[in-house]
C-alpha cells in the first residue's frame, strides 16, 4: 500500500489585513476583536453628540417670541442683553426671563433696530462666533451616516466572504478542500470492497509514482466511476483515496453546481478545475453526480438549460485534460443508467468500479470492522451474523451492530448479546415494534395468517427455511415471517418463483380456509406475488407466451422527463394480463391444496404463535418437523403447465 505521509504544498497567497485573524492554537484575536469595540463605541458617541448638537443649537432656550415684540421690548427698555448666534436671537430681559427669536438670514440686527426707530446702543448686543462649531457639526452630520453605512457594508461583505456565500461568490466553486491534516480515512477502515480497493489503490499509486508508467506508455486515467447501490460504500471509498493518496482532495456534490442563475453551474466548474489543476496532482471527487450527468435532450429548454450547461463544461474540462496534469477525477452515482454517454466514455471516466451488494465473506469482514470497540458476549459468532444477514448494504450492517449497542446499553447490558443483534437486524429491515391493542379476532387473523406463510414455505422445496414468525406489529404490518436466504444468490430460478408466489399466498389462503372469509392484510403479499408473476411473464420468459422481453422500457432520450414508454399491442396484453393470472391462481390454488393437508399443523403453530407471540426456527421446527431439502430438479413435479 502506498505511503500516505506524503507532502504537499499548496500556492501561498497574500494575508488580506482585513480578513479575521486568529492567534493562537486558532483563537480568535483579542487585539483585534479589542480595536473593532472601540471604534463601535466611537461611531456611536460621535452619532450622539450630532443628535444632542442639533437639539441644543450650543445655546439656552426660552419661549419664542416674535422679532417685532423682542423689538419693542428692546424699545421699551425691558431687554438688559440680545445674544446673537448666526440668525437666532436670544432675549435676556431685566426680569431675568429669556426668550429667543429668529431674525431673517443676511440680514443686521443693527439694522432691524434702526428701521424700528431702536438705537442699538440702548441695549447690550453680544454675537458669538458660532461658525466653526456649525461646520463641524454640519460636516459630520454629512460624513457621518456615509461612513456608517461603508462600515456596515464592509461587514456584511466579509462576513458573506467568509462564509463563502459572497454577493460576488456564484461562480466559485463549491468545492471543499480536504487536506492531510483533516481527519482521514485510510483504505484498512473500509472492508467487502477488496476489487474496488485495488482498482482505486491503483489511482492513488498513478498520483504518487507518475514516473513508473510513463516508463511503460501507460498514461493516467481521467476519472474513475464508482457504481453501486445506496449504502455499498461508494462515498467512504472516495474518502479512504483521499487519506491514502497525500494530495488535494476536493469534494463536491452534484447539486451544489446547480444555481438559479443561468451560467453559474458552467462557472463553478471551470473554477473548481482550474484550482485542482494549479494544486496538481490533486483529485476532484463528484458524488451523485447523476444530478449533473443526465443524459441531455430531457429538459424542456433545449440546449439553454442550465444542467446541460453545467455538464457539457465538465465534458470539456475532463477531455481537455494534458497527461501531466495529474488530476483525476471520481465520480459515484446509484444510477447510471441515466448518466450520459459522452460522460461515461473511455477517455473521460476510463475505469467504471461497480461496487455490489456484499457476499458471504465481505458481510464477515464488514461485521468484524464494525465490531471494533463494541463489547460482545463469547457466543456471539460472526460467521451466524453474517449468513443471517444476506441481502445488508455494508451501511444496514454498520446500523444494524449500531443498534444492537444501543438496545444492550438501554437494557443496561455489560456485552452485547445475540438477542440483541438479532432484534437490531429485525429492527433494521422492518422497523420497532410497535405497541397497539388488538382485539382477539385480529391476534388469531394475524397468528393464522403469518401461520400460513411459513407451513406453505416448510413445505415447499425451493423455499428457504422459515427463521421467524411473529405477530407483533412492526411498521404497517401486523406481523411477518421471515425467510432469508441461506446462501447468496445472482439467479432466480422458475420453480425457486413459483414457489416464492405460493409461499406469499399462503396469508390469504389460511384465512380463507380458517375464517371461510379474507381481510385486508395480504394487501402487500398480493403486491409481491404479481410483481414477480408479471416480471416472469414480461422479462424473464417464463410462461407460454415465450422466450421474449416484452416489459415496458424507460425511453430516455426518446420520450421527455423520462416516461414509459410501450410498444404491446392490445392483444399482446391481453395474453400477458392471462399468463399473469393464470401463474397467480396456480400458485393459490397450491398454497390451499398444502394447508389442508397440514391444517393440524397450522392450528398448533396458530396457537403457539397467540401464546407466545414469538417462534424461532427451532421451536417452528419442533412443532412441525425439519425441512426436508431441495430436491433435485429433473424430479420436481412442474407446477405451472
Amino acid at each position: 500500500m502506498a505511503n500516505s505521509n506524503a507532502k504537499f504544498k499548496l500556492p501561498i497567497k497574500a494575508k488580506n489585513p482585513f480578513s479575521s485573524q486568529k492567534g493562537k492554537n486558532g483563537a480568535p484575536n483579542k487585539f483585534i476583536g479589542f480595536l473593532r469595540g472601540i471604534a463601535v463605541y466611537v461611531l456611536i458617541t460621535l452619532a450622539a453628540l450630532v443628535f444632542f448638537a442639533g437639539l441644543s443649537g450650543g445655546t439656552k432656550t426660552g419661549d419664542q417670541i416674535p422679532l417685532s415684540q423682542a423689538v419693542q421690548d428692546v424699545k421699551d427698555q425691558k431687554v438688559q442683553k440680545l445674544d446673537l448666534e448666526g440668525d437666532k436671537v436670544s432675549v435676556n430681559y431685566k426680569d431675568g426671563k429669556v426668550a429667543s427669536t429668529r431674525k431673517e438670514p443676511g440680514e443686521s440686527i443693527y439694522q432691524v433696530l434702526k428701521n424700528s426707530d431702536v438705537d442699538p446702543k440702548t441695549v447690550n448686543i453680544e454675537i458669538k462666533d458660532m461658525s466653526w462649531q456649525q461646520g463641524w457639526f454640519a460636516l459630520l452630520g454629512t460624513l457621518l451616516p456615509v461612513l456608517v453605512m461603508v462600515i456596515l457594508f464592509f461587514f456584511i461583505f466579509r462576513q458573506a466572504k467568509d462564509a463563502g456565500q459572497g454577493i460576488f461568490s456564484f461562480g466559485q466553486s463549491r468545492a471543499k478542500l480536504y487536506s492531510k491534516d483533516a481527519p482521514q480515512v485510510k483504505f484498512t477502515d473500509v472492508a467487502g470492497v477488496d476489487e474496488a480497493k485495488q482498482e482505486l489503490s491503483e489511482v492513488v499509486d498513478f498520483l504518487k509514482n507518475p514516473g513508473k508508467y510513463k516508463e511503460i506508455g501507460a498514461r493516467t486515467p481521467k476519472g474513475v466511476l464508482l457504481v453501486g447501490p445506496p449504502g455499498t460504500g461508494k462515498t467512504l471509498l472516495s474518502r479512504s483515496v483521499a487519506g491514502e493518496a497525500g494530495v488535494p482532495f476536493f469534494s463536491i456534490a452534484g447539486s451544489e453546481f446547480m444555481e438559479m442563475l443561468v451560467g453559474v453551474g458552467a462557472a463553478r466548474v471551470r473554477d473548481m478545475f482550474a484550482t485542482a489543476k494549479k494544486n496538481a496532482p490533486s483529485i476532484i471527487f463528484i458524488d451523485e453526480i447523476e444530478s449533473i450527468g443526465r443524459m441531455r435532450g430531457q429538459g424542456f429548454s433545449g440546449g439553454h438549460d442550465e444542467r446541460e450547461q453545467t455538464l457539457n463544461q465538465i465534458l470539456v474540462e475532463m477531455d481537455g485534460f494534458a497527461p501531466n496534469e495529474s488530476v483525476i477525477v471520481i465520480g459515484a452515482t446509484n444510477r447510471p443508467d441515466l448518466l450520459d454517454p459522452a460522460l461515461v466514455r473511455p477517455g473521460r471516466f476510463d475505469r467504471r468500479v461497480v461496487i455490489g451488494m456484499p457476499d458471504l465473506f465481505e458481510r464477515k469482514a464488514i461485521i468484524g470492522l464494525h465490531m471494533k470497540g463494541k463489547p460482545f458476549t463469547k457466543d456471539v459468532d460472526v460467521e451466524r451474523i453474517a449468513r443471517r444477514t444476506v441481502g445488508f448494504s455494508g451501511a444496514d450492517l454498520a446500523n444494524m451492530l449500531n443498534e444492537a449497542a444501543i438496545l444492550a446499553a438501554r437494557e443496561a447490558k455489560k456485552e452485547i448479546d445475540n438477542k440483541d443483534l438479532e432484534e437490531a437486524a429485525t429492527k433494521v429491515k422492518l422497523g420497532p415494534q410497535r405497541k397497539r391493542m388488538q382485539s382477539e379476532r385480529d391476534r388469531s387473523l394475524a397468528a393464522y395468517h403469518e401461520a400460513g406463510h411459513a407451513i406453505v414455505g416448510h413445505n415447499l422445496p425451493n423455499v428457504d427455511p422459515v427463521h421467524r414468525i411473529t405477530i407483533v406489529s412492526r411498521g404497517m404490518s401486523g406481523g411477518h415471517t421471515m425467510f432469508p436466504p441461506t446462501e447468496d444468490r445472482s439467479n432466480e430460478t422458475k420453480s425457486r418463483l413459483l414457489e416464492q408466489i405460493s409461499t406469499a399466498l399462503g396469508g390469504r389462503a389460511a384465512e380463507e380456509l380458517v375464517f371461510t372469509d379474507v381481510s385486508t392484510g395480504a394487501a402487500n403479499d398480493l403486491e409481491v406475488a404479481t410483481s414477480i408473476a408479471r416480471d416472469m411473464v414480461m422479462e424473464y420468459g417464463m410462461s407460454s407466451i415465450g422466450p421474449i422481453n416484452i416489459k415496458p422500457r424507460s425511453m430516455f432520450g426518446m420520450y421527455r422527463g423520462g416516461e414509459e414508454g410501450t410498444d404491446i399491442s392490445e392483444s399482446m396484453q391481453s395474453k400477458i394480463d392471462a399468463e399473469v393470472k393464470k401463474i397467480i391462481d396456480t400458485g393459490y390454488a397450491q398454497a390451499k391444496v398444502i394447508l389442508k393437508k397440514n391444517r393440524h399443523n397450522l392450528d398448533k403453530v396458530a396457537k403457539a404463535l397467540l401464546d407466545i407471540e414469538t417462534l424461532d426456527t427451532d421451536e417452528f421446527e419442533s412443532i412441525v418437523g425439519k425441512k426436508r431439502g431441495s430436491v433435485p430438479r429433473s424430479t420436481q413435479t412442474p407446477i405451472l403447465a
